[in-house]
């Protein structure tokens, strides 16, 4: 299974570097690259090409699979800490709180790096103080509860912020790019610089939770079983809270709010290969970048310009979640 979607990566990656409003044929892609390694110089037909190629279209390929993987990883791992197939990875609010940092550094002008640095810091303090408050409010007891209500109302009072920036923001100028942003996009987000940080942060927080796996096998049973084998439930749920939570955050502030992917995710890669974690979570992470590609292709291809990948995804996850719900009860009749 494993190699079967790395094939199906690579096969649409290639494929994905010859799509666009600039079409680019294979083996006018084949040249260009043996004139990168060659440094053989291009007339200008070819240096637009290439261009589009590397400064564009494949840095756009990549970042589009690092935040797949990124946010489906992190849905599998929501839904095994909290026990429950419906978590999606903006649980504790990290979504709705990266938005409003971009929010508020589109509406004060900072530039692009200032709106990432902002979303970040948003998002990561959002799951902060949902923590926070569900352990003053829970002291000890319904931890998982009581932490998934403190992220509802945390969620529902930035959005409620979000919307009044909105009120706010200069209806000719700031409105329309808040928004443009809050609904997600690779079309400026797509560059080296952006890779390099999502890759890191993937490594950082990737890696953890593959150490995780088994850990996560065990949660998904209860927290006296893992008790009871000796886990430390209190610091592993944190650990994986924070890993999954740093994976949605980077996701979030580099290219902005694309919901569903790791709600879906998860549950698609669940009815292939199992609940096994230990199969789970890199399937899952592996589908997620090539759903991700998949996606970004038709956002590129649909209407003139490009569709914001947050809407895609929402139209394609919600009828496919029905759908599965339908299939879930059907089995269990």
């Amino acid at each position: 299974m494993f190699s079967t979607i790395l094939f199906l990566i690579i096969l649409v990656a290639l494929v994905s570097l010859t799509l666009g409003e600039y079409s680019i044929p294979l083996s006018q892609i084949k040249d260009l690259f043996i004139a990168k390694i060659t440094s053989t110089p291009l007339d200008a037909t070819e240096q637009k090409a290439a261009t589009v190629l590397f400064l564009i279209r494949i840095p756009r390929i990549i970042l589009a699979l690092l935040v797949g993987a990124a946010l489906a990883a992190s849905g599998a791992a929501f839904q095994g800490v909290f026990k429950n197939p419906m978590v999606s990875p903006d649980i504790l609010g990290v979504a709705g709180g990266a938005g409003l940092g971009a929010a508020i550094a589109l509406l004060i002008g900072l530039p692009t790096i200032g709106v990432h640095v902002l979303s970040f810091l948003f998002g990561i303090g959002a799951v902060l103080l949902v923590m926070t408050l569900s352990k003053l409010v829970g002291r000890g007891q319904n931890t998982i509860l009581i932490m998934v209500l403190s992220g509802v109302v945390i969620s529902s009072i930035f959005s409620a912020l979000i919307s009044l920036i909105k009120y706010l923001a200069d209806a000719n100028a700031k409105l329309p790019e808040i928004t443009f942003w809050l609904m997600g996009s690779f079309a400026r987000s797509g560059s080296y610089n952006n890779i390099l940080v999502m890759g890191f942060v993937l490594l950082i927080g990737g890696i953890p939770l593959m150490l995780y796996r088994w850990q996560l096998n065990v949660l998904t049973f209860g927290d006296e079983e893992a008790l009871s084998i000796g886990i430390d439930v209190k610091k592993t749920r944190a650990g994986i809270i924070c890993c999954a939570s740093l994976l949605t955050a980077s996701s979030v502030c580099l290219c902005g709010t694309i919901g569903w992917v790791g709600l879906i995710m998860p549950h698609i890669t669940r009815m292939i290969v199992g609940p096994n974690y230990k199969a789970l979570l890199p399937i899952t992470l592996l589908s997620g970048g090539l759903f991700m590609l998949i996606v970004d292709n038709v956002a590129r291809l649909l209407v003139p310009g490009e569709l914001p990948i947050g809407i895609l995804t929402s139209l394609i996850g919600a009828p496919l979640f029905i759908y599965m719900l339908f299939k879930g009860n059907r089995n269990l009749a």
